[in-house]
């Protein structure tokens, strides 16, 4: 199948570069084909976010969105950001923290139900949407490298890789330029970025883990507008995260918590750390006497301005979190991948317009190195850095000095341009080096087990399909991982995908690692947290994985 612009992911990123090339070619009377590969069963099925959400991309791409009934109906109106401590809190002065720190202007909503209404507005505009259509490989022009296109929709392959009696051969989707929008982690982004050499330069990218609960809690309990953030416990000061918690919508609060993944602990539980959090009397109070309704987890990129690769390759682009433009102090993320798919779109549309194909997409790269997502992502450049380097206390203090330096003299930074360093996967010590940690049992009630938490998540994966989760090496997590490190997969994972069994449990013999891959939430932590850099993910069966509802 032939298109104009082929687009391989349909969150906010992707859905707002096929919008605005059908916008352009509608004002100019043209006609571009345009195509969106999803591989949720439905749009905003794999979207998970906080999220407040600033409108700023949204309403250059719809300035009538309010008339057009973009779900963004809850307004923050108070702000909180509070340090806690095991046996209580500190709120944060918001005068005392930038202003690129407040949430003035920004709304609280599901960035999954904003994706199904963005996907609404793009098949009215004529953008052919394909829910349920994962896309699996890459379409090379042989010799020159050039993206052709991809491979999507490929059915009924058994755990053995033998076609069954359901078999479908999937579709070659090419396209004149194709966007990679996958989002954190994504596996065509991974294979093109090597092949293309364009993280060339850049500083190793960085992640964190997001986990996020959805809860209904008694209306006398609600506060509309509420957005609170926290740092502290329960993790320690060389241990970087911190949480979100908003209130909005039919009695809905969103709570959730982040890990920064350059953490050295081999026997730290992201999970069971959330978990938790929430029996912190600051939190349990919002949550006290309502119902946990849905579950999920993501990785998110954390390394920002130093570690976004070169963005246009021979035939298409990376755009939203292919790319990495989340503003880690802002807690943001969705804006600047719907303003980079929007750019992006701009230069392919005058590209096909000109007649052109195939080439590499320039413009698009000079348009992101003018825009306010440059300078936004400039700004907070050295936030991540100073969290690493010097803990979360006096790192977190440095960042925002240099935040208000800069806001003073207009992007001076006395820090210059901090690095990165190591990946997070080469941030993992030593198991001998650290103390277990012991975590709590579940309540039932405020805090819950994996294997519940994933059945809230809607996860579902045809059971004789091959486990998209691939080994490099077999051997490797019994022979290297375990004796070294603990083998951390068993922790890391949300989801409960990672299993270490053992002949006799009692005396510890025979170890075996088993993947439990029908659990898997696609959150990517394990392609990006395993010390060996052993697990690749790739993407299942087209409609498999979790089905978020308002998350």
């Amino acid at each position: 199948m032939e298109y104009d612009v082929v687009i391989v992911g349909g969150g906010p990123a992707g859905l707002a570069s096929a919008i605005r090339l059908k916008q352009r070619a509608a004002a100019d009377g043209k006609d571009i084909s345009v195509a969106v590969l999803e591989k949720s069963a439905e749009v905003g099925g794999h979207i998970l976010s906080g999220a407040v959400i600033d409108p700023r991309a949204l309403t250059e791409l719809f300035p009538d969105w309010k008339e057009r009934g973009a779900p963004l109906e809850t307004p923050v109106i108070e702000d909180r950001f509070m340090v806690l401590g095991p046996m209580g809190q500190v709120s944060l002065p918001m005068w005392a923290l930038p202003p690129m720190m407040h949430n003035d202007g920004c709304y609280i909503a599901s960035l999954a139900n904003v994706c199904r209404w963005l996907g609404e507005q793009a098949e009215a505009l004529g953008v052919e949407v394909y829910p349920g259509m994962a896309a699996s490989h890459v379409v090379w022009e042989e010799g020159t490298g050039r993206v052709k296109g991809v491979v999507a929709g490929v059915f009924g392959i058994d755990k053995h890789g033998q076609p069954t009696g359901d078999f479908q051969p999937g579709i070659e989707l090419h396209g004149k330029y194709v966007f990679i929008a996958e989002g954190v982690r994504g596996s065509l982004a991974k294979t093109i970025i090597a092949r293309h050499d364009l993280a060339r330069g850049k500083e190793p990218q960085k992640f964190g883990i997001g986990l996020k609960e959805l809860w209904q809690v008694p209306p006398e309990k609600h506060r509309p507008g509420l957005a609170q953030h926290t740092t502290g416990w329960p993790l320690d000061e060389h241990t970087g995260g911190g949480s979100f918690m908003y209130h909005f919508g039919d009695n809905y609060v969103a709570i959730g918590y982040v890990v920064h993944l350059n953490y050295k602990n081999p026997h730290l539980s992201p999970f069971d750390e959330f978990q938790r959090f929430k029996h912190h009397p600051a939190i349990a109070e919002h949550l006290d006497g309502g119902t946990r309704i849905s579950y999920g987890a993501r990785a998110i990129t954390e390394g920002g301005f130093q570690s976004v690769p070169k963005l246009a390759f021979p035939g298409g682009a990376l755009i939203g979190c292919s790319a990495g433009f989340v503003n880690v102090p802002r807690i943001k993320g969705s804006h600047n991948a719907m303003k980079t798919g929007m750019l992006a779109a701009d230069a392919a549309y005058d590209a096909v317009m000109a007649g052109r194909a195939g080439d590499e997409l320039a413009d698009y790269q000079a348009a992101y190195e003018t825009s306010w997502v440059y300078k936004e992502l400039k700004q907070v450049r050295n936030a991540k850095p100073l969290l690493s380097k010097f803990g979360t206390t006096l790192g977190g203090a440095l960042g925002v000095f240099d935040l208000w330096c800069q806001s003073v003299t207009g992007g001076l930074s006395m820090f210059g341009t901090q690095t990165h360093g190591k990946t997070d996967a080469a941030s993992t010590e030593p198991a001998a080096k650290h103390k277990p940690i012991a975590y709590p049992k579940p309540d039932g009630k405020l805090s819950f087990d994996k294997l519940s938490s994933v059945f809230i998540s809607n996860t579902n994966h045809a059971e004789e399909q091959p486990a998209h989760l691939k080994l490099i090496d077999p051997d490797k997590p019994i022979r290297v991982n375990l004796p070294i490190y603990g083998e951390p997969a068993r922790l890391y994972c949300p989801a409960g995908v990672y299993e270490v069994v053992y002949a006799d449990e009692a005396a510890k013999t025979d170890p075996r690692f088993v993947i439990n891959a029908q659990n898997c939430v696609h959150c990517k932590t394990c392609d990006i947290k395993d010390p060996s850099q052993n697990i690749v993910w790739t993407t299942p069966e087209g409609g498999g994985g979790p089905n978020y509802p308002n998350m």
